[in-house]
């Protein structure tokens, strides 16, 4: 009977400190945790959306349009990119394994950290874009030193760097 009055009161207070902790934090930290998880996301606009720790996994994003959007440490995997628009968007920290991105617009893209393993750039504009620390198929490190260029204006790491070329 203790140990369950202790577990209660621990429950009870983690979950007032929550709702203080987003009462104080306001809108701004409001984070959208989604689940688009094998979602037909063709040509949906994701403009400027704060989607941290959401699921994208399998997802068809063809001409989809995440200008500006925070995709941090999101699950990408298997989804496709093909030519989706996402300039400035932050991918930091996201698991892309197996993903294409095959002509998409990352232009001063931020993709710091994160792990795209037999993951696709093929046209892609990466001018600007920031790979730092980011595990990449060096098939791909090696066809996108052919045209990377530009240096990310919030970072400021050349594409060439970042890369590795």
């Amino acid at each position: 009977m203790g140990i369950f009055r202790v577990t209660r009161k621990i429950w009870l207070g983690l979950c007032i400190g929550l709702c203080l902790l987003s009462i104080v934090a306001g809108p701004a930290a409001a984070i959208a945790l989604e689940d688009f998880t094998y979602a037909d996301l063709t040509n949906r606009s994701f403009v400027g959306l704060d989607l941290t720790g959401s699921s994208l996994a399998a997802a068809e994003a063809r001409d989809a349009d995440f200008a500006d959007a925070n995709l941090s440490k999101t699950i990408l995997t298997k989804g496709s990119f093909y030519r989706a628009h996402m300039p400035r968007v932050n991918l930091t920290q996201s698991f892309a394994d197996r993903v294409t991105f095959n002509g998409a617009d990352l232009t001063n893209a931020i993709i710091v950290d994160a792990i795209m393993t037999s993951t696709t750039f093929v046209d892609a504009i990466i001018e600007g874009a920031d790979f730092s620390g980011t595990i990449l198929d060096r098939y791909q490190i090696a066809q996108m030193c052919k045209y990377a260029d530009g240096i990310n204006p919030v970072t400021g790491v050349a594409t060439r760097d970042s890369l590795g070329c």
